[in-house]
């Protein structure tokens, strides 16, 4: 059974940092994993996402600079770093994970994801 349970949400004040982290297992494949962020009443948003493999990321314009995503490969856990947050990234941020081979126009498409988590709140004050 896929598992992925988020973890490292918490309130901050503007400029700071956090890192969330999702230990995952019994993904069907080990391609690409992805965050996602939501603010209630609005859309799921795509933050970060990376091939487990070779590393290679890529991400929402609103968090480059500022947003690392990275893998333990050895441990099964997907990371978020963020730095110099701001009230605007407040949101509930999910890891996610397909259940097939995704293409680099899914990347960030919350509709090529199969399994989430729970999700981990993050709210930035100013």
């Amino acid at each position: 059974e896929v598992q992925l349970v988020e973890s490292g949400g918490g309130s901050v004040q503007a400029g700071g940092s956090l890192r969330l982290a999702c230990p995952f297992s019994g993904l069907p494949s080990r391609t690409y994993m992805a965050w996602f962020r939501q603010t209630p009443g609005k859309e799921r948003e795509g933050v970060a996402n990376i091939h487990i493999i070779n590393g290679r990321a890529t991400y929402d314009a609103s968090v480059k600079g500022r947003f690392w995503i990275s893998r333990d490969n050895a441990k099964n856990i997907l990371y978020l770093q963020m730095n110099s947050l701001q009230p605007e990234d407040t949101a509930m941020y999910y890891c996610a994970a397909p259940s097939r081979l995704i293409t680099a126009n899914q990347f960030l498409d919350p509709e090529a994801y199969d399994y989430w988590g729970q999700g981990t709140q993050v709210t930035v004050s100013s």
